[in-house]
């Protein structure tokens, strides 16, 4: 008999559920290698918003990511890109309010497409 504790008390999900799961999370979120990947061939096909304050993004950012704090993203601060324009957010990892409030202004304040970025800043330093 299988122990029981927080991991195996829930059933794994079968292979098409877990496949179907994994596909739809990627309408919503991207990694930190496939956006280095991408920002590295030259034409990512979308905005890297690094929507930590300023201090933050002083001190360490991914080159080519635009500072744009959450509470700043505004249609007006957005409106010179195309209206299909992809914008993927990025962060530190504690700070994962902030990420999702800048979805969420992406979304709706500004009707504009937006991921997330998996892994902070911590992580995309390994790349």
């Amino acid at each position: 008999m299988p122990t029981l504790n927080a991991v195996t008390q829930t059933p794994a999900a079968d292979s098409a559920a877990a496949q179907a799961h994994f596909q739809a999370t990627l309408q919503f979120e991207t990694d930190c290698a496939d956006v280095h990947g991408a920002l590295a061939s030259g034409a990512p096909g979308f905005v890297l918003l690094d929507v930590r304050g300023p201090a933050l993004f002083a001190q360490g950012h991914v080159p080519g990511a635009l500072n744009l704090p959450h509470g700043k993203i505004v249609a007006s601060r957005l409106a010179d890109y195309p209206p299909q324009t992809l914008f993927v957010t990025a962060r530190q990892a504690h700070e994962r309010r902030h990420r999702r409030l800048a979805r969420r202004r992406l979304r709706t304040d500004t009707n504009t497409n937006g991921v997330r970025r998996r892994g902070g800043q911590s992580q995309w330093l390994t790349y």
